[in-house]
């Protein structure tokens, strides 16, 4: 089985860089039209006064987008012709299907279970496709996870055995593996459904339990200084904007509150830390909108897919998970931000750009391990 695992995992390597070399003579295909379109509309404007020749030009460059246009479906009915041969090539010569490959293949993790979403919803099959349909709609309606995972894994798991045509008694490590895929993908689904629903549920001032979690934030940032009221300027301490902290939850409701309270609370003499970082005189930053735009963030790296990584190399994907990667988010946004040194606030824009643009680079490694390296240093 090991030998087997081994040599499946080189197979998917193999059909990943043939079909990553293929994309690229494609997008070197596309690029070289677009620059040839840009250079006959160029040509076209430099020559407003000769009518036959901007007509000419024009021409050509309508030719050479039908051509492309032409190529291009072209390719992409040989790229799905290929694909499927080489499918059929390999399970003739494996005797595994797509998805058994992938599950032998890869490692546990992040590569294996987002290899398996991409097969089953490319999947062709009514069944496969109808199952998926019901997992997603179960998930998004926020139960699959409780009393009816083990059921729905159970018989997602018999339909793809039927389908597919595996034998359990002959594959059982496939059944454990598939299982396991089946549990993260539909968890990290419903998980996503959950932080949509903290953020659609906006900061109400009159919810008795919305303003305890508030006061709880201030004591938890602030244990040596008591709220002298409700509205106050205090408030702008812990970066809020004004007197009243309930305008900034607008964008992301309920949902930024959640988050700022767990690391304060889970991660208290470090998000203490980090707001000593905050209201330093030189590179200080509103700490609380700050952490409300990295709730923002973390929520749309899971929308996009790419917080995956993340996800699916830690436990089974929940809530609790959420606000873990959130708090690695601001942390290392903070020692971002001050190795940055930057010179004002006016610079936040750029810099949380260039941070997401890492953040999203480092997601792409599907064997990368995030960890909250906590160090307390003075700035």
């Amino acid at each position: 089985m090991f030998g087997k695992e081994m040599s499946m995992r080189q197979t998917s390597v193999v059909q990943q860089h043939n079909l990553n070399f293929l994309n690229f003579r494609y997008y070197r295909l596309f690029i070289f039209v677009v620059l040839i379109s840009l250079l006959g509309y160029t040509f076209s404007s430099n020559n407003n006064s000769n009518v036959t020749n901007k007509s000419i030009c024009l021409l050509y460059r309508h030719f050479i987008l039908k051509r492309f246009m032409a190529m291009f479906s072209l390719w992409l009915l040989i790229k799905s012709w290929l694909h499927s041969l080489f499918k059929w090539f390999l399970r003739t010569t494996t005797k595994l299907c797509e998805l058994q490959r992938i599950c032998y293949g890869h490692m546990r993790g992040a590569g294996r279970f987002i290899n398996t979403e991409r097969s089953l919803n490319a999947s062709k099959s009514p069944t496969i496709k109808k199952l998926v349909a019901h997992l997603n709609e179960v998930s998004d309606n926020q139960r699959f996870l409780g009393e009816n995972k083990e059921e729905l894994i159970k018989k997602s798991v018999k339909t793809i055995l039927l389908v597919k045509k595996i034998t359990r008694k002959i594959h059982p490590q496939f059944v454990q593996s598939f299982s396991e895929c089946i549990d993260y993908i539909w968890s990290y689904k419903q998980m996503l459904a959950e932080v949509e629903v903290l953020r659609k549920t906006p900061y109400d001032a009159d919810n008795l339990e919305h303003e305890r979690r508030l006061d709880e934030l201030w004591h938890l940032l602030m244990p040596n200084q008591p709220l002298e009221c409700r509205i106050t300027k205090q408030w702008q301490e812990i970066g809020f904007q004004g007197d009243d902290p309930k305008t900034d939850f607008r964008g992301m409701g309920l949902l930024g509150l959640e988050n700022l309270l767990y690391f304060s609370r889970e991660y208290n003499q470090h998000a203490r830390h980090v707001l000593s970082h905050a209201q330093h005189p030189t590179f200080g930053y509103t700490f609380a909108i700050v952490g409300i735009n990295l709730t923002s963030m973390a929520l749309q790296l899971c929308r996009d897919g790419d917080a995956r990584t993340y996800f699916y190399n830690k436990n089974v994907p929940s809530i609790v998970q959420f606000h873990k990667f959130y708090c690695y988010l601001f942390y290392e946004f903070d020692r971002f931000w001050i190795e940055c040194k930057p010179k004002n606030i006016m610079e936040f824009s750029s810099i949380r750009d260039k941070f997401e643009f890492n953040i999203r680079k480092a997601l792409e490694d599907h064997s990368a391990a995030f960890k909250l390296n906590v160090t307390i240093d003075n700035v």
